[in-house]
C-alpha cells in the first residue's frame, strides 16, 4: 500500500471537525465499521500507564531532536506533525497528534480513553474481524500495570484483571517491573494472556524467563509475534526491583529469535516492542526478517506506518487515546500489504462495556473518597509531556519549595506519562497518582555541590541528545525548578550545558546546594539532609493543593535552547 492509498484511508478521520464529528457520531460506523482486509488483524495499544478512566492527554509542544534525527517520526510536533501526515488543523486526528488548540478541541471532543470504552471498542473490532473469517490478536505494548491510583492501591491486580476481561493475547513489559519481581511473577500467574520477551533473562546463567515468540496459524499462513521488553529497566529504576534479572539489548539474541520463528514456519514476523520508536528504527536496519514492529515506550502515534528498510513500524500512542488496528495481507514468506487505522477512544460517544463498568465500580468503591475528592482547582492547563519543561513539574517544584523553603533546586523525573488537566478542572488524588504514581515515591532532601549539579545536567543531556538510539536510555530531560541554564543540543558531550544559575546567581561549582528530588536515584550521589525523613511526593503535593485551593501556573521555561525553536503552549481558556 503506497502513501497516497494510506492517506485516502485516513481522510475520513483526519477531516473531522467538531461539527462534522457530531454528525458522524450519530452513525459511528463511519469511524469504526471497517471493511475486511487481509487475513490477520492486530488490535494494538501501548503505554496505558494504568489509566482506567477517561481523561485528557496533550501531546508535547516540543520534541527536541539531535540534529541527525530531526524531521523524522518521533520528533515531530505541532504544525510539523500535521504537515507530515497531511492532517487538517482542528480535526479529530489533529487533536490526537498535536498540542495545537488543545483546550478548545478537548472540550469539543470530550475525554479520551478509559478501560470501559477501550474494552468495548476492542470487542467490537474483534467481533467484526472474526465474523468475516479473519484472525484477530489483542496486543499490549507494555507500561500498562502501573502509574495510576487504581494500580497503586491494588498493586497492579486490578489492571491485570482488566486485561483478562479484554482478552489480551500477548504483552511486553517495562514499568511493570517497578512492582517488584515477586509481584510481577505473581501477577503473571493470574494473567490470562502471555508475556513474550526475548531479552528478560537470568542474570547469572543467561536463561530466558519467558518465551521469545509465539506462532499463530492464520488460514494457510503462520504469523509469529516476538516480544521485546524495555532493555534499560535496571538503569532507569532501583535495582532491587529486578534482582537476578537482565534486560539487556542484544541484537544477536533478537536475530536468533526471529530466525527460529522463521525456521518453525513463520511466514510473517511481528515484533511487539517496548524499545521506543528510534531504537526500533535502528533495530529494523540491523535485524533481518522482521516484517512489522509495533513500537511502544516513547508514546508516539504514527497514523501512517514508517518504512525502515524492509520493515514497517507502527507506534501505538499512549494513555488509551487510540486503538491501533493493523490489518495484514499475508503471503508465503512475509506481509504482502497492510492497512493501518487509528481508532480514537471517544469516551463520551463510544458504547460502554457494562461488565467493565461494574468491575471498576467494585474496585474503586473502597477508595472512592480518597481518589476522587477535589484537592484544588487549576486555573490553567496542567500538562506533563515535553522535552524540557511542563507546567505540572513547575507546580510540583512550587509545592516542594513552599513546604521546604530552604530547598534551592527541585528535580523532577521526566517520565512521559501524566494526564492533562484543563483550566477550571478540579485536581483529585487520582490525578496526582496519574502524575506521581511511583512505587518508589519518596521525596529526598540532600546536598549537592555546584559541580555535581552541572555534571547531572550534562549526563542527562548526553543521554537525551545522543544521535545514536542505542545509547538513549531514558525519557525526556529531568526538570529542575529553581535553576536556569542554556542548552546546546548540538554541542559535544560534556559541553551542552551553559550559563547555569541558581536563584538568579551563577552556579558556584564549590558551594553546597540543598536539593530535593523524587522518582529516581539522584539522592545516592548527594549528602542527606540531617534530621529529614523522606515523604511520598504525592502527600507533599496534596497538602500544598489543599492549602492553596486554586493554582495558576503560567509556562515560564527555565531552559533557553540554542539552534531550535522552543514553543510554549496556550494554557488558559
Amino acid at each position: 500500500m503506497n502513501r497516497r492509498e494510506l492517506l485516502f484511508l485516513l481522510s475520513a478521520l483526519a477531516g473531522l471537525s467538531p461539527k462534522a464529528l457530531a454528525q458522524v457520531l450519530e452513525n459511528p460506523s463511519k469511524l469504526y465499521d471497517l471493511p475486511p482486509y487481509g487475513e490477520a488483524t492486530l488490535l494494538y495499544f501501548s503505554d496505558l500507564h494504568g489509566q482506567a478512566f477517561p481523561h485528557h492527554f496533550m501531546e508535547p509542544p516540543n520534541l527536541i531532536a539531535p540534529k541527525p534525527l530531526m524531521g523524522r517520526p518521533g520528533y515531530l510536533t505541532g504544525e510539523a506533525i500535521l504537515r507530515y501526515y497531511g492532517v487538517p488543523r482542528g480535526s479529530l486526528l489533529a487533536h490526537l497528534l498535536s498540542y495545537l488548540d488543545f483546550v478548545e478541541l478537548a472540550r469539543a471532543f470530550g475525554p479520551l480513553g478509559g478501560f470501559s470504552a477501550l474494552t468495548a471498542l476492542i470487542r467490537t473490532q474483534k467481533a467484526q474481524v472474526e465474523a468475516e473469517g479473519g484472525k484477530a490478536l489483542v496486543l499490549d505494548g507494555g507500561d500498562t500495570w502501573t502509574n495510576s491510583g487504581l494500580s497503586l492501591l491494588t498493586q497492579g491486580e486490578a489492571i491485570v484483571e482488566w486485561q483478562n476481561l479484554v482478552g489480551v493475547d500477548h504483552m511486553v513489559s517495562h514499568w511493570e517491573w517497578t512492582l517488584g519481581r515477586a509481584r510481577v511473577e505473581e501477577l503473571l500467574n493470574r494473567f490470562g494472556g502471555e508475556l513474550l520477551s526475548y531479552n528478560v533473562v537470568d542474570e547469572l546463567f543467561g536463561d530466558p524467563l519467558f518465551p521469545a515468540y509465539r506462532l499463530h496459524r492464520v488460514g494457510p499462513y503462520a504469523l509469529a509475534v516476538v516480544g521485546a521488553s524495555y532493555p534499560y529497566v535496571k538503569v532507569s529504576h532501583p535495582e532491587e526491583f529486578t534482582e537476578g534479572l537482565s534486560f539487556a539489548l542484544d541484537v544477536r539474541r533478537l536475530q536468533e529469535a526471529v530466525d527460529r520463528a522463521r525456521a518453525e514456519g513463520a511466514d510473517a514476523v511481528v515484533l511487539l516492542s517496548h524499545n521506543g520508536l528510534q531504537l526500533d528504527a535502528a533495530l529494523a536496519e540491523r535485524v533481518q526478517g522482521i516484517d512489522l514492529i509495533l513500537s511502544g515506550h516513547t508514546h508516539d502515534l504514527t497514523p501512517l506506518p514508517w518504512r525502515v528498510g524492509k520493515t514497517w513500524i507502527v507506534a501505538g500512542s499512549t494513555a488509551g487515546k487510540a486503538l491501533m488496528r493493523v490489518d495484514l495481507k499475508l503471503k508465503k514468506g512475509g506481509v504482502a500489504n497492510l492497512r493501518v487505522r487509528v481508532l480514537p477512544v471517544l469516551a463520551n460517544h463510544l458504547p460502554k462495556a457494562e461488565d467493565v463498568e461494574a468491575f471498576l465500580e467494585e474496585k474503586t468503591a473502597p477508595h472512592r473518597d480518597h481518589l476522587f475528592a477535589p484537592l484544588a482547582v487549576t486555573e490553567t492547563l496542567l500538562y506533563k509531556r515535553d522535552t524540557l519543561y511542563s507546567t505540572w513539574d513547575q507546580l510540583v517544584g512550587e509545592a516542594v519549595r513552599a513546604t521546604y523553603p530552604e530547598v534551592e533546586v527541585v528535580f523532577s523525573p521526566a517520565v512521559r506519562w501524566g494526564t492533562t488537566l484543563l483550566p477550571g478542572q478540579a485536581i483529585t488524588y487520582d490525578h496526582l497518582y496519574a502524575y506521581l504514581g511511583f512505587t518508589y515515591p519518596e521525596l529526598y532532601l540532600f546536598y549537592l555541590r555546584g559541580e555535581q549539579i552541572r555534571n547531572v545536567l550534562e549526563d542527562i543531556a548526553s543521554n537525551v541528545f545522543t544521535p545514536d538510539p542505542f545509547y538513549q536510555q531514558g525519557g525526556d530531560v529531568s526538570r529542575a525548578v529553581g535553576l536556569r541554564y542554556v542548552l546546546d543540543p548540538d554541542a559535544p558531550a560534556g559541553r551542552r550545558i551553559r550559563e547555569v544559575e541558581v536563584g538568579g546567581r551563577p552556579l558556584d561549582p564549590n558551594r553546597r546546594y540543598l536539593v530535593a528530588a523524587y522518582g529516581g536515584r539522584l539522592q545516592r550521589v548527594g549528602e542527606a539532609k540531617p534530621g529529614y525523613e523522606p515523604r511520598p511526593i504525592h502527600e507533599v503535593v496534596a497538602a500544598y493543593l489543599k492549602s492553596v485551593g486554586r493554582v495558576r501556573v503560567l509556562p515560564e521555561p527555565n531552559v533557553r535552547v540554542l539552534g531550535r525553536n522552543y514553543r510554549v503552549p496556550e494554557v488558559t481558556g
